[in-house]
């Protein structure tokens, strides 16, 4: 099943080797090797890396792989034919296989270190080693980057490509096998986890979040590994049993895989003077950086000062924004370390996310997660990651008050500029041109009371109703009298706001419709397409995938019914569905 727009796919490049001719390995290329690394990236065993920005690092194939799916809108953009997903060459490559790769392409992939930061605070104790040498892509790693030509679309779905511009995308495999960093793990992921990310990616990028991207899903038919996870019908806290599961890899993909935490473990051995090029080393990945994620709007004549002062500037703008996104479409990233944080601004590592459903300021789908990732507290994590960027990229302005002096300004005026992107969003989803802040604490105040599914309420909203009858539609509650009324003077005194601008309610309600999606990907949908998926059986990772691609459309009636509604009363508080571990 496919929507209407990317249902007629065109012939693109169709082979594994099609593919290969556009390889180009920047980081590898550029950065430096970790001078302990094997060259052939036989090198899976916990240790600790010292130096260098990547480990060469051979992917473990899954055994027996099994086309599960691809996502065919990214394809399209990316100008790759359909049929390339199940062909031989593309699933043993994406299964984790590269000792058959045709040139250019490299039989290994890469690895990244990176430090850790929880809220701001450094930690290395959860390091192996207690030195903070051990953090990194324990089991994710890029195996190609390839320069390929835009694909530009118009309204009307016409393709126009320009051979003589292109964009790079790091393609990184997620579950292939251990890696120095792995920390005693065993490298893998599995089938459940896999198909969350796989979906949540592009149902984020549909709703116009920035986000790495899907490209491909494959599960072996027989290797299997432990995990903790919930019995059927548990409402334990944590997980309550140990399940074997079907091991799976899916490729994400992104213009760049450089997080927060990567810079952060530079900015730390820089500073600390841990080795003589660690200083050097630093500078080579925020230059790298630059060029990869900034290079339309920093100079690159520029002074390696001048570069950090934009950069930082740019992030903070880009991070705000996201930020500002998640909180629109009711995402909760569960574990925003600075290690989950990417360094261009787009979201990154789908693991306890979650989507809210009943509005809660502290919501936060992930049992080990707290109230400091809580969804209304992103804001100020988000902050406190931007800190730990400013503070790894210090030591390249040493000497240079000035250039320290711009930078610390710009630390400084975050939460001010959160502040902004904030009010900015919820006006965007009132349909006001400026937040009334007194009408907006009301609504928040009267949400909480009344326990309002988020999406629903927003999207009911949107077709600017005549009285609160069909935003009860979003109601878990029963209203009393008292709540009513103040329902009721609340969306007359929002209506006389709304309705006093110049353009007509018709064009008012579109344009919320446009940022308030119909459908958001809820877990107690997940869970019957993973659990049908264990069994062999994809077609509801399919049907999702479809409806979660066009999440501000007017679908069917029948899709309204099953995906439009509120969270069963029989899922509240279900083990896996309204709560998670951290286990994938």
């Amino acid at each position: 099943m496919k929507n209407q727009l990317f249902q007629e796919s065109a012939p693109g490049i169709s082979t594994i080797e099609e593919l290969a001719q556009l390889a180009d390995y920047s980081f590898m290329d550029t950065l430096n090797r970790d001078p302990q690394a094997n060259e052939n990236g036989a090198d899976h065993d916990p240790r600790q890396v010292f130096s260098g920005h990547y480990v060469p690092v051979k992917p473990t194939p899954i055994e027996n792989p099994e086309y599960v799916a691809h996502s065919w809108q990214f394809f399209q953009e990316l100008g790759l034919a359909d049929s390339l997903a199940e062909s031989a060459g593309f699933m043993r490559v994406f299964s984790g296989d590269l000792s058959q790769v045709p040139a250019p392409m490299r039989p290994v992939g890469w690895a990244t270190g990176y430090a850790l930061s929880i809220f701001g605070t450094e930690y290395i104790q959860q390091c192996p080693f207690q030195t903070g040498n051990g953090y990194g892509d324990g089991r994710a790693m890029s195996v190609l980057e390839a320069v390929i030509p835009d694909r530009n679309w118009d309204q009307n779905g016409d393709r126009n490509r320009d051979l003589n511009r292109g964009r790079r995308w790091e393609m990184q495999l997620k579950g292939g096998g251990r890696t120095p960093y792995c920390r005693g793990a065993d490298g893998r992921a599995v089938l459940r986890s896999s198909v969350r990310e796989f979906l949540a990616q592009e149902h984020m990028h549909a709703l116009g979040v920035p986000t790495s991207r899907s490209l491909s899903l494959y599960v072996s038919k027989t290797e299997r590994v432990q995990r903790p996870w919930y019995s059927e019908g548990s409402r334990s806290h944590d997980p309550d049993r140990i399940v074997s599961e079907a091991v799976a890899i899916s490729t994400r993909v992104a213009p760049s895989f450089i997080r927060v935490g990567q810079l952060e473990l530079f900015g730390r051995r820089a500073r600390k003077q841990e080795h003589s090029a660690a200083l050097a080393e630093l500078e080579q990945l925020v230059l790298h950086l630059v060029d990869r994620e900034y290079a339309e709007v920093i100079d690159p004549s520029l002074s390696t000062p001048e570069k950090v002062v934009l950069l930082a500037r740019e992030f903070r703008h880009r991070l705000t924004s996201l930020v500002a996104n998640w909180i629109r479409v009711g995402y909760c990233q569960g574990n925003f370390n600075s290690d989950n944080t990417q360094a261009g601004g787009i979201t990154l590592d789908y693991g306890p996310f979650g989507f809210m459903e009943v509005f809660d300021p502290y919501y936060q789908p992930w049992t080990g997660g707290g109230e400091h990732f809580s969804f209304w507290n992103q804001p100020v994590a988000a902050e406190r990651n931007f800190e730990m960027f400013c503070t790894a990229l210090r030591p390249l302005l040493e000497g240079n008050y000035a250039a320290r002096q711009q930078l610390d300004e710009i630390r400084n005026g975050f939460a001010n500029a959160m502040q902004e992107a904030m009010q900015n969003m919820f006006a965007a989803k009132l349909g006001l041109e400026t937040l009334d802040v007194d009408l907006f604490n009301e609504l928040a105040s009267l949400m909480m009371q009344t326990s309002v599914d988020y999406t629903i309420f927003f999207r009911e909203l949107s077709s600017i109703p005549e009285d609160i009858g069909p935003l009860k539609k979003s109601f878990y509650g029963q209203l009393n009298d008292e709540l009513e009324q103040r329902w009721a003077e609340w969306l007359t005194k929002w209506k006389s706001l709304v309705t006093n601008a110049p353009r007509t309610p018709e064009e008012i309600s579109a344009q919320m419709k446009r940022v308030n999606p119909k459908y958001s990907l809820r877990e107690w949908l997940l869970a019957p397409a993973y659990q049908q998926a264990a069994r062999g059986n994809y077609d509801l990772i399919h049907e999702l995938q479809d409806v979660m691609t066009q999440p501000y459309a007017e679908q069917s009636p029948a899709i309204e019914e099953k995906y439009y509604r509120q969270k069963p009363p029989e899922v509240s508080d279900l083990g896996g569905v309204s709560h998670m571990s951290c286990s994938s």
